[in-house]
């Protein structure tokens, strides 16, 4: 069938409305301004008389009673909006008795009468308390969002100066595109700011996203402080402690935040899986023209921090998806998701894969020395992805410095923590509950020099030490796996 002929024959469609209260005047009211076909039933005589004349078609009758139901029952829509009860019950099971298809649409008072009507048939139960606290809910949604959108500008409208938006070590790609979001916003009230961070952008799908979208960031040493008037905090809950805690003017997550930065605008939302989601609403909320840029990276940072949508996706994420796809870059948004893979990153997949330890659901693995760090995290991932693993880490040597890549989708666990708790006395972890890594001194956790002719024996060392300490650290008990 055509999508032309459905919207004829919906156009076709007959109504009949048993009980006409206020709810069924209304949407009386409403289907005869669209010009349909609407039959009403109702048990009072003035108000039939009233309806009448209003011009509608109106008849009185006891809508549980066999001539009712048999007046009605030729209609392709039938909503019974009376309050409900048993004369609802009755008329619902009369008319599916009746020969023919019918879609019937009911009125319930409460949770254990809706139970009632659904069981004899109803296709849809309406709880009008429901439904008028979804509308106030949405009402308050909407007026909470529009003070808080007036409340950032007039954090932003303050600033004398530049403004710094600071986003966690090594950041992701939904700190990153959260950050693009408020410069964008900052740019449209004449403000300019700068995207400062600490480490390095480590995984090899961050980078790409970076260089492809031309996304200027300012590395912490190189920034100017003494420019910045007003500092913004996005994203930065999930930091670990031990890469401290920035003072913030205006602080933005979907995490809560343990720390008080006494700040000026806070809107910390943790019924959204993603920072990129609160910027993108306040994108819509301020009506800014979207640019390509700040789109495909919000859409990137969403789908990122939600694994394409597989992992804790709200609605409040789906909807600001459908409203950034029109607006983004497809092409670009491929190259990221799908970078190359140097011959390197293959062969520590491949030592990955051959030195992987198993404890019930935890996957620990080294791939010796290497001369990219970067390679690790995408072991990690793949790794990830097999059967019964939940939790993965990959360590290896790069130069005089222990790597640890971890990967987790145990909603159990934050891998973040993990890291802390085994590596926090000697290494410096950065990330988050799914996602982290750690740098550790390579002599200072063996106690031995490094120089080239004790290479073996210091790996020997790490690889015991490293994996007694994430494995005691998981809880997992000692002993080896497959």
């Amino acid at each position: 069938m055509s999508a032309t002929t459905g919207v004829t024959m919906a156009s076709l469609s007959t109504y009949a409305i048993l009980g006409c209260g206020s709810v069924g005047h209304a949407v009386a009211e409403q289907l005869v301004a669209e010009d349909k076909d609407v039959l009403i039933v109702d048990g009072d005589e003035d108000r039939v008389e009233a309806l009448r004349d209003q011009d509608m078609n109106a008849r009185q009758g006891r809508i549980e009673t066999d001539t009712v139901v048999d007046a009605v029952a030729d209609r392709d829509v039938i909503m019974i909006l009376a309050a409900g009860g048993e004369p609802t019950v009755t008329a619902i099971e009369k008319l599916r008795a009746r020969e023919g298809d019918r879609y019937i649409v009911a009125r319930a008072g409460d949770p254990v009468s809706a139970d009632r009507i659904r069981e004899v048939g109803a296709d849809v139960v309406i709880n009008p308390a429901s439904v008028i606290a979804d509308s106030a809910l949405r009402a308050l949604e909407s007026g909470e969002l529009e003070y808080k959108a007036e409340q950032l500008v007039e954090a932003v409208d303050a600033t004398d100066g530049r403004l710094a938006i600071r986003i966690y070590r090594s950041p992701d790609p939904d700190s990153i595109a959260s950050a693009i979001a408020l410069q964008a916003i900052a740019a449209s009230r004449d403000v300019e700011a700068d995207i400062v961070y600490d480490g390095e952008i480590g995984h090899r799908e961050n980078r790409a996203f970076v260089n492809l979208l031309g996304i200027d960031l300012v590395p912490i040493e190189e920034a100017e402080t003494t420019t910045y008037d007003t500092v913004a905090v996005l994203d930065h809950a999930k930091a670990t402690e031990s890469q401290g805690r920035v003072t913030a003017d205006i602080v933005i997550d979907h995490y809560e935040h343990e720390h008080d930065h006494d700040a000026v605008f806070t809107d910390v939302r943790t019924d959204v899986s993603a920072t990129s989601t609160i910027l993108t609403k306040y994108i819509q909320e301020l009506d800014l023209t979207l640019d390509e840029q700040v789109a495909t990276a919000l859409l990137y940072g969403i789908r990122a921090e939600t694994l394409d949508f597989k992992r804790d996706a709200t609605p409040a994420d789906l909807t600001a998806a459908a409203y950034l796809y029109p607006f983004a870059d497809h092409d670009t948004l491929e190259q990221v998701e799908s970078p190359s893979m140097s011959p390197e990153t293959l062969d520590v997949l491949a030592d990955a894969i051959r030195n992987r330890e198993v404890r019930g659901s935890h996957l620990l693995s080294t791939a010796g020395f290497i001369t990219d760090r970067n390679a690790l995290s995408q072991a990690a991932q793949h790794l990830l992805n097999l059967e019964g693993i939940t939790t993965t880490a990959v360590f290896a040597v790069v130069e005089d410095t222990i790597h640890v890549s971890a990967r987790s989708k145990d909603i159990r666990l934050d891998i973040g923590d993990v890291l802390v708790d085994a590596f926090g006395d000697t290494g410096e972890a950065a990330g988050h509950s799914t996602d982290a890594s750690v740098e550790i001194p390579l002599g200072i956790f063996t106690g031995v020099e490094v120089d080239e002719s004790n290479r073996e024996t210091l790996l020997a060392l790490v690889e015991q030490a490293v994996r007694t300490r994430l494995f005691d650290a998981l809880g997992v008990e000692n002993g080896n796996g497959s």
